[in-house]
C-alpha cells in the first residue's frame, strides 16, 4: 500500500551532489549519492485532481530497471553507491513505520483510509508536545525511509522539548506550495530558464516539473488608478489587463506547461483569503492515506491559514521554487510559544485591535524563527476570522508562524465556507484520531512549550499602529499626543522633525475648482485594503456600519481623500450587498475598486496632481490609514511619510475625521445635520450590532457560489492564447518577462566557495533594514535606473506600472534594487535616497550605477548593515537583486530568518557580528576594503564556525558564518540552490 513512501513524493535530504564528492566530507559520500539515485528514480506519474488532491510521484516499485540504468553512471561517483545499492534494496520495500499504519473507520462502515498514527507509538511525550510539532513529527513518521527521513529525525522530534534548544535540523515535506504572481511571475520565469539550462547540459527538460501540487493566485497586479466610482472594478481592472497581458498569458503558459499547478485568474481575490476560504484542505487524502495538510508560501503572509489549523508560513521565492522540485525543506526544528487567551473582548473592540496589541507582545518578546501557538479558554471567543486575523500578522511579530489548532470553531467555519459535510467529518475524525484535534469540552493534556504569554482579552483598548512600522502601536486615546511627539521627534520609526513654528501650517489648494486644505497628519488615503481584515466579516460590516450611521448624521469624507474598498474575496461583496451597508459605504467614497492587494504594496495608485503638488511644495507629512498589515515608510505611496494601521471601521472614521491629528474621545470628527457636532461615540457600533448583521448576512450559499466559479476565470482572462509549448520562447524586446542569466554558463561541476578578497563595500546601513527598502516595490520613480532603462527600451512613463509586475524582467529588478526612496545610508550622512558613494572615486551614484562600476573594475562588493536586516516580506529579489549588482557577502548584527536563507539561496555569504559589537564598534566606516577568510574546500567549512574578516590596514575582526545546516551549505556550494537542482536532475539519466 504505501511502499518507498518518501520516494513517491520526492524530498531529498542530501548534502552535496556527485559532482562535488571529492570535496566532501567522506561521512556525507553515501547521503550524496543517494540524492541522484533518487531524482532518477522521481517521475511523476498523475496530474492534480484539484482540490483535495495532490500530485503522485513515482515510486520505487516498477522502477528496477530506472535505478540499473543509472548504476553506471552513479557508481563511478563515489565508491559508497555500493552500500547505498544495498541500503536501498533492503529499504525501499518496507516503510520504517509499517506497524503504525492505522484504518480509520467510517461512522457508517468502510474506512476514510489509513493514517500514521501518533498515539500507536506509545510514547508520553507526544502527548505534551504542541500541536504546531505535532505536525511535523507526522511527516517525519509518514515519509521516514532512514535516507531521506532517518528514525533520528524522527526521535528529535518527539524529544523536541530537548533537542529544539539544541537548534537541531529536521527534514520537513510540506502538502503544498502556494504563490502569488508577484513571486509567482520570477518563479515560473526561473523555471522556465532552468528548462532551458536542462536542454543544454543534454537533459531531459521536461525533468524541470512541480513534484507537489502548486496554487497560483493572481492577486498583487490590481491598482487603484480609479476610485470613488461605480466604475472603478471595470475600469481598474480593464487597466490591470491592459499592463499585464504579456505577463498574465506567461502565467497562462506556465499552468499548461508544468504539471500540478493551478492558477486561479485575477478578480478573483487576495492569495490568503482565497487559502483559507477554498484551497485549505486540512486534512489530504491522498491514495487512501490520510495526513494534515501543510503549505509553503512565497508570500509572508502564507500564515494567515494557520488560523484554520493548517500549518503554514512564508518563504522565499528560491526555496519554493527548490520545495516544488522535490528539494528538501530543511529547517531548524523551532521553538515554540504558548500563548493563553483567556476573557473576551470588549464591547467595540475590534479583531485588529486584538491583532496590534498581540504583534506588540510577541515583537517585545521576542519569537524570531519560533512557531507561535494559542490555547486557553478565550479561544472560544474569537472567530475562525479573528483567529486568522492574528495569524496573518504572524511576519510583523517575526514568528514563523502564529497556529491555531484546529478545534469545533474550525468545523464550523469549514462548513460554512462549503465544504462538504463528508469532508469535515472526515477531517474531525482523523485529527481526532491522530490526537490533533482540540476539544475544550473535555480535559486538557497540559502541553509544554519553550515560554509561556498570556492575555486577557478585557485588556484590549482601540488602537492603532504606525507611523512607519506595525508593531508601533498606539492607543486611540493616545493617538493625538502620539503624533504631536512625532511631530518633534528627530527623524527616525517615531520621528519627523518637524520645526515648532511650521507644525501648525495650513496649506490652501484648489481641488477641480473647490477650495481644499491639508495640514501635516491630513489624511490622503483611506483603504480598506485586501490583507489582514478583509477575511473577516465583523470588521468589514463594522466598516459599513460606520458608514451608515455617518451618513445619517449628515457627515461625509472630503473629496480629496482617496477612498478605496479592496475586498479579499467575492465573498465579501456578496455580504455587504446581502446586508445593504454597501449603498453606504459607496456614500462615503470607499467604492469596490478590485479584488487583490492594493494600497498596502505600494499599488494604491496615483494622488490627484493636486494633492500631490500641496504635498510636494509645502513638504507636508501627509498621512495614509489603511486596513492591511505593511505600513513601512515609503511602501504605501511615495508622498504618505506617515501610514497608520487601523481596523476597517477606524479607516473610516479617519476619512470622516480627514486628519490623525485628532483625540476621538473629546473632539468632534465633523460637523453634521443642522451644524450639530459628531463625535465617534455617535458613530461606532456595538460588538452587539455587528454581530447581528454578521449573523443575518454571511451565509453558506455566498461561498458555494463564490467558488464554484473561481477557476471558470473571467473573460479578459479566458481571451488569452498561449502557446502550446514546453520551452518557452524568450521575447528579447520583452520588458516584462526576460530570461535571467543565472545559467547561462553553468557545467556540471560546482563552482566551490568563492573567495572575497578586498571587496569594497557598497551599502552601510543601521538597523531595520527591510525587504522593502532592498527590494522593487511599489511605483517606478521617474528618476530612476528603472524609468531610465525603461524609457530607453520605448516604454511611455504612463506604461511604467510597477516593479512588482515587472518581477519577471531581472534587468529592471536590478536596476530597482536599494532603489527605495526612503533608504537611509550611512556613506549619505542623512541624506535620505537610493545613492550611494563609490569609494574609490567618492562619487554619489544610483546604486545600480555605483555597483556596475564595481563590477566593470573588477571588484566585489560587500554589505555592512546592522539588526534585523532584511525584515519584513519574504521577497526573492531581496536576495535575486543584491547578487546580480555583485554583492558576496552581508555582515549584519543579525538577520531576519527567509531573507537570510534567501540570500544563501542565491549564493551570498552571511555574516553576524560577534554579540555586542557592530560596524561602529569595530571603528568600520565602509569605505575600507574587506577580506573574508572563508577555505576554499567546502568540506573544511561548518555551519555557524567563525569566520574572520580582515580589512585592508591589517585590523579584523571575527564574525559567526550563517550557514545554519549543511544542506545550506551544500546549496553555497552550487552557487546557488536552483544550480543545485538542475546538476542533479541532469545527473540523473532516463
Amino acid at each position: 500500500m504505501y511502499k518507498a513512501a518518501s520516494a513517491r513524493l520526492l524530498l531529498l535530504r542530501s548534502l552535496s551532489s556527485p559532482v562535488a564528492a571529492s570535496s566532501s566530507s567522506a561521512s556525507c559520500k553515501s547521503r550524496l549519492v543517494a540524492s541522484s539515485a533518487l531524482l532518477a528514480l522521481s517521475r511523476p506519474c498523475g496530474a492534480w485532481a484539484g482540490r483535495g488532491g495532490l500530485v503522485r510521484a513515482g515510486g520505487l516499485s516498477g522502477s528496477r530497471a530506472r535505478f540499473a540504468a543509472v548504476r553506471a553512471q552513479i557508481g563511478a561517483a563515489v565508491p559508497a553507491v555500493e552500500r547505498f545499492q544495498r541500503r536501498m534494496a533492503s529499504q525501499a520495500t518496507e516503510h520504517a513505520f509499517k506497524n503504525i499504519l492505522t484504518s480509520l473507520p467510517k461512522p457508517g462502515g468502510g474506512e476514510y483510509g489509513k493514517f500514521y498514527s501518533l498515539p500507536a507509538l506509545n510514547d508520553p511525550r507526544i502527548d505534551k508536545l504542541p500541536y504546531s510539532i505535532r505536525i511535523l513529527l507526522e511527516s517525519a513518521i509518514r515519509n521516514c525511509d532512514n535516507f531521506q527521513v532517518t528514525t533520528n529525525d524522527v526521535e528529535k522530534i518527539i524529544d523536541w522539548e530537548n533537542t529544539s534548544p539544541k537548534l537541531a535540523e529536521i527534514p520537513f515535506k510540506p502538502a503544498r506550495v502556494l504563490l502569488q504572481d508577484f513571486t509567482g511571475v520570477p518563479a515560473v520565469v526561473d523555471l522556465a530558464a532552468m528548462r532551458d539550462a536542462m536542454a543544454k547540459l543534454g537533459s531531459d527538460a521536461n525533468k524541470i516539473n512541480p513534484l507537489v501540487p502548486v496554487d497560483l493566485v493572481i492577486d498583487h497586479s490590481v491598482q487603484v488608478d480609479v476610485a470613488r466610482s461605480p466604475n472603478a472594478l471595470q475600469s481598474n481592472m480593464e487597466l490591470e489587463f491592459s499592463r499585464n497581458t504579456e505577463r498574465f498569458g506567461f502565467l497562462k503558459w506556465g499552468s499548461t506547461a508544468f504539471q500540478n499547478m493551478l492558477v486561479v485568474p485575477p478578480g478573483s481575490g487576495i492569495v490568503h483569503q482565497v487559502n483559507l476560504e477554498y484551497l485549505g484542505r486540512v486534512v489530504f487524502n491522498t491514495d487512501g492515506i490520510l495526513y494534515p495538510d501543510s503549505v509553503v508560501g512565497t508570500d509572508s503572509h502564507t500564515t494567515m491559514i494557520d488560523g484554520l489549523g493548517v500549518a503554514g508560513w512564508g518563504v522565499g521565492g528560491i526555496e519554493a521554487e527548490a520545495t516544488m522540485l522535490g528539494q528538501p525543506m530543511s529547517m531548524v526544528l523551532p521553538g515554540v510559544v504558548g500563548f493563553k487567551l483567556t476573557g473576551k473582548l470588549r464591547s467595540g473592540v475590534t479583531a485588529t485591535d486584538l491583532v496590534l496589541t498581540v504583534t506588540q507582545i510577541l515583537r517585545k518578546h521576542g519569537v524570531v524563527g519560533k512557531f507561535v501557538e494559542f490555547y486557553g479558554e478565550g479561544m472560544g471567543k474569537l472567530s475562525l476570522a479573528d483567529r486568522a486575523t492574528i495569524a496573518n500578522m504572524s511576519p510583523e511579530y517575526g514568528a514563523t508562524m502564529g497556529f491555531f489548532p484546529v478545534d469545533h470553531l474550525t468545523l464550523d467555519y469549514l462548513k460554512l465556507t462549503g465544504r462538504s459535510n463528508e469532508t469535515v467529518s472526515m477531517i474531525e475524525a482523523y485529527l481526532r484520531a491522530n490526537n490533533m484535534f482540540v476539544d475544550y469540552n473535555e480535559p486538557q493534556t497540559e502541553r509544554v512549550y519553550s515560554s509561556y504569554l498570556e492575555l486577557d482579552l478585557a485588556e484590549v483598548e482601540a488602537c492603532v499602529s504606525g507611523p512607519k512600522r506595525p508593531h508601533d502601536r498606539v492607543p486611540l486615546k493616545e493617538m493625538k499626543s502620539d503624533w504631536h511627539a512625532c511631530l518633534d521627534n528627530k527623524v527616525g520609526f517615531k520621528g519627523f522633525a518637524v520645526p515648532k513654528e511650521q507644525q501648525d501650517k495650513v496649506v490652501k489648494f484648489d481641488f477641480h475648482g473647490k477650495p481644499a486644505e491639508i495640514k501635516h497628519g491630513s489624511v490622503v488615503i483611506a483603504a480598506i485594503t485586501s490583507c489582514t481584515n478583509t477575511s473577516n466579516p465583523s470588521v468589514m460590516l463594522g466598516a459599513g456600519l460606520v458608514a451608515k450611521k455617518a451618513c445619517e448624521l449628515g457627515l461625509e469624507v472630503k473629496p480629496w481623500v482617496k477612498t478605496s474598498l479592496a475586498p479579499g474575496s467575492g465573498v465579501v461583496t456578496k455580504y455587504l450587498l446581502q446586508s445593504g451597508l454597501h449603498e453606504y459605504l459607496n456614500q462615503q467614497g470607499f467604492n469596490l475598486v478590485g479584488y487583490g492587494c492594493t494600497t498596502c504594496i505600494g499599488n494604491s495608485g496615483d494622488l490627484d496632481e493636486s494633492v500631490s503638488a500641496a504635498i510636494v511644495e509645502n513638504d507636508v507629512v501627509a498621512a495614509a490609514v489603511l486596513s492591511g498589515n505593511r505600513n513601512f515608510e515609503g511602501r504605501v505611496h511615495p508622498l504618505t511619510r506617515a501610514n497608520y494601521l487601523a481596523s476597517p471601521p477606524l479607516v473610516v472614521a479617519y476619512a470622516l475625521a480627514g486628519t490623525v491629528n485628532i483625540d476621538f474621545d473629546k473632539e468632534p470628527i465633523g460637523i453634521g445635520k443642522n451644524g450639530k457636532e459628531v463625535y465617534f461615540r455617535d458613530i461606532w457600533p456595538s460588538t452587539e450590532e455587528i454581530a447581528l448583521v454578521v449573523q443575518s448576512s454571511v451565509l453558506p450559499d455566498m461561498f458555494k457560489s463564490t467558488y464554484e466559479s473561481i477557476t471558470k476565470g473571467n473573460q479578459m482572462w479566458n481571451q488569452l492564447t498561449v502557446p502550446e509549448t514546453s520551452l518557452y520562447s524568450w521575447d528579447p524586446k520583452s520588458t516584462y518577462i526576460h530570461e535571467p542569466p543565472y545559467f547561462k554558463d553553468m557545467t556540471m561541476s560546482p563552482p566551490g566557495p568563492h573567495a572575497v578578497k578586498d571587496a569594497y563595500c557598497l551599502l552601510n546601513f543601521g538597523d531595520s533594514i527591510t525587504t522593502d527598502h532592498i527590494s522593487p516595490a511599489g511605483s517606478i520613480h521617474k528618476d530612476s535606473s528603472a524609468a531610465k532603462y525603461l524609457l530607453e527600451h520605448g516604454v511611455d512613463r504612463k506604461d511604467f506600472n510597477s516593479y512588482g509586475s515587472r518581477r519577471g524582467n531581472d534587468e529592471i529588478m536590478a536596476r530597482g534594487t536599494f532603489a527605495n526612496i526612503r533608504i537611509v545610508n550611512k556613506f549619505l550622512n542623512g541624506e535620505v535616497g537610493p545613492k550611494t558613494i563609490h569609494v574609490p572615486s567618492g562619487e554619489k551614484l544610483y546604486v545600480f550605477d555605483a555597483a556596475m562600476r564595481y563590477k566593470s573594475e573588477g571588484h566585489g562588493t560587500i554589505i555592512l548593515a546592522g539588526a534585523e536586516y532584511g525584515s519584513g516580506s519574504s521577497r526573492d529579489w531581496a536576495a535575486k537583486g543584491p547578487m546580480l549588482l555583485g554583492v558576496r557577502a552581508v555582515i549584519a548584527k543579525s538577520f531576519e530568518r527567509i531573507h537570510r536563507s534567501n540570500l544563501v539561496g542565491m549564493g551570498i555569504i552571511p555574516l553576524c557580528f560577534k554579540a555586542g559589537e557592530d560596524a561602529d564598534s569595530l571603528g568600520l566606516t565602509g569605505h575600507e576594503r574587506y577580506t573574508i577568510d572563508l577555505p576554499t574546500n567546502i568540506s573544511e567549512i561548518r555551519p555557524g564556525q567563525d569566520v574572520t574578516v580582515t580589512i585592508e590596514n591589517g585590523k579584523s575582526f571575527t564574525c559567526t558564518l550563517r550557514f545554519d545546516t549543511e544542506v545550506e551549505l551544500t546549496y553555497f556550494n552550487h552557487g546557488g540552490i536552483l544550480p543545485y537542482v538542475i546538476r542533479n536532475l541532469a545527473g540523473a539519466q532516463n
